[in-house]
């Protein structure tokens, strides 16, 4: 078992790969706690920070649904009790990023993510976070962090690591059971895990450009066995020439801060509804906290999250977070030095500065006991790491201008070591006054849009992402830059300038020029950008790189404005009953926009035959009886509502409105119904893509929207869960979608192939969710305290085995709707199925 002091902590040094041969090597980098790093921060205060003694202790509650309350005397002994609960439940998860952010994905998986497919991905992987740097920052920044942020650490790995020593590997959930890559963990690793996390939106996605920085004259030697072999990229160079997506999750949600003066109440009340993955690691779990008299929240986290809580409540205030606008990062044009035939000088205020390297080696396995040594350089220059996007983002001649340049990315979480202080500051917050403090002491809610609501009704947003600070002389010289506006808009990323230190990013952007609005009504979000948290307040004045102003608004933005506008069930203003109702109702915009209008439309065209886009005849008949019938709500019972979906994604495509946008109406325009051949044709496709996947037109959602989890080797299990929920298609609030891509992790899972422009899958017969709404509470502050009801809609554990596997979906797949969630801890008491006192060994 991992042994800790309690006033210090063991920090691993970087392991040195041991050099080895294409016939094997039996050691391993994993890196070994060796040196101790002391706490150079104390903080005074009545919080205990490390338990007193070495004497950690904590006492575990578990509720229905398998919900955690933890309680303890200090920090460390509620990480140690956080971190246990969690590896009960989901330790196959974090295991599996331990070894992703650690750089060991193809020392245990081999080359690919898709084994034998040849995307090398593991290998893009490794050598990526080498270059990014984020274990070296985990292990020089430890000891920035607060004392109470490393205690919570240090008692997070300890726990986790106790789970694992009691239940064995070869006992613990069969998705990872006896394999190699599970161990105990250090707190460097969940640091290094944190600085992973944390460049998720923005320079983890470039992990295919980096490996690809190659010098002009090196071309063709990205990696190099130790037999000089050199490793082709040609193939990789193919599969990472686009721009990367850097929200390839789509991850979004809503929230929404209701103030004194719209809840019926007078206090506050809060909506919480992140849209993230059901799999993989960015998978929510639900647990509650408490140090007596200190400290005492209920909500949930991410994955890996050490004893605090992302999104929930305390007492005095409740938060919650929205994926933003904002730009993370930012991409520089390096000039490069023509006196320099290896291109790797560049200018700067007209000097050359030559580029620093660092060399990687990484293990790949070649077989089940034997692997091979790559080595690498990457190159940096002083606005960060030098990437390559072929035909996009040269190192080498630019075609367009035929000058020598190279791109050079800066992410502003890189690193970021605010992430834990921040977060266990908004979890002590006993107003908004405290809790808008934490954004001016921290920036580390990373890149999330901020909203809270206090017990007086005090509600509050910020976009407080982690975002590059380019100084207002160099935005304003850039706006004015024919050619950094045509690269930035031919990229979709801000392209600056590399060869003039005005472009520098200064930190980040400080808490005072950050887009915030503090009302007495509402704020809100659903991932549009700030400029409409408020339509009786647009937010203005604020950097580019925040997000648009002035933007067309979502369908679903458009819904929540609009239930916001019609107000609550009492004299106008909002109860609790009310915001259930808005969060699980499964209304679409879209439907209310242009139902009636499309049906009146179809149903005229009668039997004639429309063309569809694919040139095919189609009668529309039956499609419009089922339109006719369908309530413009995404419901089981719901008839038609696969029609209408598939109808929208036509129409998300070529829109067609009477009233077009305008910027000045921005919550009412578009609207109107275009009634013509256009939408005619849309409803013949989507006719007929329903008909060519074998299904009926009329179908309820119940019968074509399911849920259906993986066996532990990642065959469908057979088990259909019916679904009820929308899409952003049609503009719903309550969100699900087939997510068929990378979950993040390599844990088995299976996928169903979609249809062209659609997440309709005729392999599936439906709809596969596997995306959406996940940790969602609807809460209000009272004379008694605060009130909730929520759902974790894929349930607390990943591990197959537990009885909390599936709980919480089977009540949702029944019908759509919360449970209550439990503060009090008489509450909790009279749920209590388990308890547990912990002390660490």
């Amino acid at each position: 078992m991992f042994e800790q002091s309690k006033k210090s902590l063991w920090l691993p040094l970087l392991a040195v790969a041991c050099a080895v041969s294409l016939a094997g090597c039996s050691g391993s980098n994993d890196p070994d706690p060796v040196d101790e790093v002391i706490v150079t921060n104390p903080e005074p205060t009545g919080l205990i920070a490390f338990a007193p003694e070495g004497e950690v202790e904590a006492d575990i509650t578990w509720t229905d649904y398998g919900v955690p309350y933890i309680t303890a005397a200090n920090l460390e002994s509620l990480g140690y009790g956080v971190g246990y609960a969690f590896a009960r439940d989901n330790i196959c998860i974090l295991a599996d990023q331990v070894v992703k952010f650690n750089s060991q994905r193809a020392r245990y998986f081999g080359p690919d993510r898709m084994p034998g497919s040849g995307d090398s991905d593991n290998i893009l992987n490794d050598f990526g976070y080498l270059a990014l740097g984020i274990r070296e920052n985990a292990e020089q920044g430890f000891d920035q962090i607060s004392e109470r942020a490393q205690a919570l650490v240090t008692g997070y790995a300890s726990g986790y690591n106790r789970y694992l020593a009691d239940t064995g590997v070869d006992n613990i959930a069969p998705e990872c059971a006896g394999q190699p890559w599970v161990k105990p963990i250090t707190p460097i690793d969940i640091m290094t895990y944190a600085q992973g996390v944390a460049l998720l939106p923005g320079a983890a996605n470039f992990t295919g450009p980096l490996f690809l920085a190659i010098p002009p004259n090196q071309a063709g030697a990205a990696a190099t066995k130790e037999t000089g072999e050199t490793m082709a990229v040609g193939p990789i160079a193919a599969m990472h020439a686009e721009v990367p997506d850097t929200n390839p999750t789509e991850a979004g949600s809503n929230g929404w801060a209701i103030g004194s003066d719209l809840t019926a109440t007078g206090q506050g009340m809060l909506i919480a509804n992140p849209h993230f993955p059901h799999t993989g690691n960015q998978r929510f779990w639900q647990f509650g906290i408490e140090v007596p008299d200190e400290l005492k929240v209920v909500g949930g986290s991410l994955s890996g999250m050490p004893g605090i809580i992302n999104i929930g409540f305390n007492e005095d205030v409740a938060w919650t977070h929205t994926f933003s606008t904002a730009s993370r990062f930012t991409i520089h044009r390096l000039t490069l030095d023509s006196n320099d035939d290896e291109g790797k000088t560049y200018m700067l205020d007209g000097e050359p500065v030559a580029m620093t390297s660092k060399f990687h080696e990484i293990e790949v396995a070649t077989g089940p006991d034997t692997f091979m040594t790559l080595q690498r350089s990457s190159y940096h220059s002083e606005f960060g790491p030098v990437i390559v996007i072929p035909n996009a983002l040269p190192w080498g001649t630019d075609l367009a201008t035929g000058q020598q340049v190279a791109y050079a990315l800066h992410d502003a979480n890189l690193p970021n070591y605010d992430l834990f202080d921040h977060w266990l500051g908004m979890n002590l917050a006993d107003s908004i006054e405290s809790y808008k403090q934490t954004f001016v002491d921290y920036t580390g809610t990373v890149f999330n849009n901020a909203m809270a609501v206090d017990k007086d009704g005090n509600a509050f947003f910020s976009d407080g992402s982690s975002v590059p600070n380019i100084v207002p002389e160099a935005l304003a010289a850039w706006s004015e830059n024919p050619l950094y506006q045509g690269l930035s808009q031919q990229i979709g990323l801000f392209i600056f300038p590399g060869d003039d230190s005005l472009y520098l990013p200064q930190g980040t952007i400080p808490f005072a020029q950050a887009p915030q609005l503090e009302r007495s009504d509402f704020v809100q979000n659903s991932n549009d950008s700030y400029w409409l948290t408020n339509p009786a307040a647009p937010i203005t004045g604020v950097s580019p790189l925040w997000g648009p102003v002035g933007n067309q608004q979502s369908y679903r933005s458009r819904l929540g404005q609009k239930m916001l506008a019609e107000g609550g069930s009492v004299d106008g203003k909002f109860t609790r009953a009310d915001l259930v109702d808005r969060l699980i109702g499964n209304r679409t915009w879209l439907g209310e926009a242009v139902l009636a209008d499309v049906v009146t439309h179809c149903q005229a065209q009668g039997t004639t035959p429309v063309t569809s886009s694919s040139g095919t005849s189609v009668d529309l008949s039956s499609g419009c009886a089922a339109l006719a019938q369908f309530d413009g709500r995404m419901n089981l019972n719901s008839v038609g509502a696969m029609m209408f979906r598939e109808f929208a994604t036509e129409f998300r495509r070529n829109p067609q409105w009477q009233v077009a946008f305008d910027p000045a109406q921005p919550v009412t325009t578009p609207s109107t119904l275009a009634a013509n051949a256009t939408v005619l044709e849309q409803l013949a496709t989507a006719q007929e893509r329903i008909e060519n996947a074998g299904l009926a037109v009329d179908a309820t959602l119940a019968d074509v929207q399911f849920v259906e989890r993986s066996l532990p080797n990642g065959m469908p299990s057979g088990m259909r869960l019916p679904w009820g929920g929308a899409n952003n298609i049609e503009g719903g609030f309550n969100v699900f979608r087939s997510n068929m891509g990378n979950d993040g992790t390599l844990l088995p899972r299976h996928t169903y192939p979609r249809l062209p422009g659609s997440d309709l899958s005729a392999v599936a017969g439906g709809y596969h969710i596997t995306y959406g709404s996940s940790w969602m509470f609807a809460l209000e502050f009272t004379a008694d305290g605060p009130v909730a009801e929520g759902l974790l809609t894929y349930s607390q554990a990943s591990d197959s085995d537990s009885d909390h596997y599936l709980d919480q979906t089977l009540l949702y797949s029944s019908q759509p709707q919360l449970r209550p969630l439990h503060f009090n801890n008489d509450d909790v008491a009279s749920v209590a199925a388990e308890q547990l006192t912990l002390t660490e060994e």
